[in-house]
């Protein structure tokens, strides 16, 4: 029998190394301000929400409206140990994935038994009811006056290497996972829940599976956001249109479904708004800056109507027809 390729087996490509390299050696080369460098660091975050989100919606076909529930469990994990005990909030980086894991379970007995909207508007309720409920009990969580915490570091640098590990052990881990039978169980369940049953697939497992990556990676960008913001309250963390909705219009974007196109997505989102929120560049009058959230949602319509496999998903069709420009421009 004839061996694999190593480009058939290894988990990591050529291709991806050389991203990975140039994503190390990227501060060296630039020297970026601390406005750019802080950039970097929240689009790791994003990466890893986009990425977490992707694997329950892209791949599985649970499509969640309440990621900001894990994100904010993730980042009150550290949070609370700081607040409460003085132990530095670092400490959710080990505890705040877990701690989401634990919600996400917990949740899913109440709503796996839902399908489509259902389900959606179920996971977006439990955000919901988590940021009134943290906002109220200020005892537990000193309520809208949010908890507060020194960073580490002042330079951001040690922040975007860190955030640079955990972007790519979310990415790897859905690309290794998706390359094993449990990718093949998510997207038959996608595809068909009830086919998938009838063939003798334990859909309630691989929910729940899918499930505990997902919920791991989106707690674990919660804590790290936590020790890099230094500063959260429930309106921050549990946003519905600043985590959850932002964070499935990364996958929109990138491409659902694909490994990289939340990495991508992320990337687009960070540029496109900071490029109107500073009014771009300070080269257009200030009100400009009001109309990041518009520009943003004609991007995902020009997206949904013309790309609906996200930039990832038809890079063949965004190819093809800049060749064709270029060739209609040396033609002219």
């Amino acid at each position: 029998m004839a061996k694999k390729s190593t480009k058939d087996t290894a988990l990591v490509s050529k291709k991806e190394w050389m991203i990975i390299l140039g994503l190390v050696v990227l501060p060296f080369v630039f020297n970026f301000s601390t406005y750019v460098q802080g950039l970097l660091v929240i689009m790791m975050i994003w990466v890893m929400l986009g990425t977490s989100w992707n694997l329950l919606a892209g791949y599985t076909g649970l499509v969640s409206f309440g990621h900001a529930a894990y994100f904010g469990i993730g980042a009150y994990t550290g949070g609370l140990l700081f607040f409460h005990f003085h132990i530095s909030p670092w400490w959710g980086l080990l505890l705040g994935g877990p701690a989401a894991v634990i919600l996400g379970y917990l949740l899913g007995i109440m709503v796996f038994r839902l399908r489509g909207p259902y389900f959606a508007l179920g996971t977006l309720a439990s955000a919901e009811i988590l940021r009134i409920v943290f906002g109220e009990e200020e005892w537990l969580t000193n309520g809208h006056n949010g908890i507060l915490y020194i960073t580490t570091w002042t330079t951001k640098y040690p922040y975007y290497f860190i955030g640079l590990v955990l972007a790519l052990g979310s990415i790897f881990t859905v690309k290794a996972v998706m390359r094993a039978k449990a990718g093949y169980y998510f997207l038959s369940i996608r595809e068909d829940e009830d086919a998938a049953q009838a063939l003798g697939i334990d859909t309630m497992k691989y929910k729940n599976i899918s499930t505990v990556l997902s919920t791991f990676w989106a707690g674990t960008a919660g804590a790290f956001y936590m020790i890099y913001m230094g500063f959260i309250d429930p309106e921050v963390v549990f946003a519905l249109h600043n985590i959850s909705i932002i964070t499935i219009l990364v996958g929109i974007i990138g491409g659902v479904g694909t490994i990289w196109g939340p990495a991508l997505g992320a990337a687009v989102m960070v540029f496109v708004q900071e490029f109107f929120r500073s009014a771009f560049f300070g080269l257009a009058p200030s009100w400009v800056s009001r109309l990041h959230a518009l520009a943003f949602g004609l991007l995902v319509i020009f997206v949904i109507l013309y790309l609906a496999g996200g930039i990832v998903g038809d890079w063949d069709i965004i190819r093809k027809a800049l060749r064709f420009k270029r060739k209609t421009e040396i033609a002219e």
